[in-house]
């Protein structure tokens, strides 16, 4: 099975076929996938302007699609030797219980659903790699009452999302699932009251 850079190779070398370029680049999310496979795919189609359909893109706008979703996984990976770092050296302290990030953390790990848009067409503008060093920023400080990617205040918990965790709090402005160690207790709270009284 072929890895993220083999995958890349094969969208960047113009001796491939068309075909064989759009499906590699649609094999690196099997990789890494932000916002979950179907919605990064509709992000990068929409950013590299080809439809999510077209079969036969303009190898340029591949290239461009390719260029950041790479920059975002740079991003995400140089995160993730930091938290694995910063993990060792607890665990050489001897804290061995991890946080709550921790836990997040772990559902994520390897960049699939980092930032999970459960609706696959309604996802955050800016670029993935923008979106990822927002969403890190706010792991690393003190959690905020709205999201960290938009700073959208509309927050609605959602019981049914395809992704782990199953439950969580939806930014209604960009459509991400907010990892609840960026939020407040009241924020989580004031997401799950408004849930409810969506459903009464």
């Amino acid at each position: 099975m072929a890895g993220f850079r083999s995958l890349a190779r094969q969208v960047r070398d113009p001796r491939n076929d068309l075909a064989l370029r759009r499906y590699s680049l649609r094999k690196c999310l099997e990789r890494f996938a932000p916002y979950g496979h179907r919605a990064t795919w509709d992000h990068l189609c929409s950013r590299a302007g080809f439809g999510p359909e077209d079969r036969s893109p303009d190898p340029a706008r591949l290239v461009a699609a390719l260029d950041e979703l790479e920059e975002a996984r740079a991003v995400w990976l140089a995160y993730e030797a930091q938290f694995a770092e910063r993990r060792r050296k607890e665990k050489h302290g001897g804290l061995r219980r991890p946080g709550s990030v921790d836990d997040w953390h772990r559902l994520t790990w390897g960049g699939f659903g980092v930032a999970w848009c459960d609706d696959p067409r309604r996802h955050p503008r800016q670029s993935l790699g923008e979106v990822l060093r927002r969403l890190i920023a706010a792991l690393e400080r003190e959690p905020g009452e709205g999201c960290p990617v938009c700073a959208g205040d509309r927050l609605v918990w959602s019981e049914s999302l395809a992704h782990e965790p199953s439950s969580g709090p939806v930014c209604g402005e960009c459509g991400i699932v907010v990892p609840e160690p960026v939020l407040t207790r009241g924020a989580l709270l004031r997401a799950r009251r408004g849930a409810l009284l969506v459903s009464v």
